[in-house]
């Protein structure tokens, strides 16, 4: 077994991976092209890499992606759309400020240290994109930013954080949140829930939660 075959996500029992992603045999290019992605980089793979992975020939990818970029596009969309969901619903839930900044960064970590070596994918290869589809992933990566801020905007108002720049704040905390996705390992000592609630105590030290005023 090569390195490249040893790469892979660390799906939770409750989860179907790629499951909105039909027929199977979409599905199973799909996985493949993540796991080629993630090992090689997106320009290193070819089409011929991803058929192979998934255990077709190289037409049949063509039956259902057009290109490659299709492939990363889609993996790009499912990706940021799930975790704008995960923000999303701890910007609207209910709870204090601290408490659902620290359900946000919980559950963002937590995503993208199960889902490693998709959310490398998703995060680190959006140049790989063209023109005419970056910009519908920056608007997602946009709404995840807002989602948070919002949350950040909440705690400054009710007093509970204290930040002077709330826009670089929620920059600084998405990049600790994303960058897990780049060295979290699955033979380390912490799981990907532990992983969650340690960055969940950095970010509310870092926006000053709990800080005597």
């Amino acid at each position: 077994m090569t390195q490249d075959e040893r790469v892979t996500d660390q799906q939770p029992d409750d989860e179907m991976p790629w499951a909105e992603v039909t027929p199977d045999a979409a599905r199973r290019l799909l996985v493949a092209a993540v796991e080629a992605f993630a090992a090689r980089g997106y320009h290193a793979t070819t089409t011929r890499d991803i058929a192979s992975r998934a255990g077709m020939s190289p037409a049949a990818l063509y039956i259902h992606y057009k290109t490659k970029e299709e492939l990363l596009l889609r993996i790009s969309r499912i990706g940021h759309e799930k975790a704008l969901e995960i923000l999303r619903r701890a910007a609207d839930g209910e709870g204090t400020a601290t408490e659902r900044l620290a359900e946000a960064v919980r559950s963002f970590v937590r995503w993208h240290a199960g889902h490693h070596m998709t959310a490398r994918v998703v995060q680190y290869e959006l140049d790989s994109l063209g023109e005419e589809h970056r910009p519908e992933i920056v608007a997602l990566r946009r709404q995840s930013d807002a989602a948070v801020r919002e949350i950040i905007d909440d705690g400054v108002k009710t007093g509970e954080f204290y930040v002077l720049d709330v826009a670089g704040t929620t920059v600084a905390i998405l990049s600790l949140c994303i960058d897990v996705a780049r060295w979290f390992n699955t033979q380390g000592r912490r799981t990907p829930d532990e992983v969650g609630a340690f960055y969940a105590d950095l970010v509310l030290r870092m926006v000053g939660a709990g800080a005597p005023r």
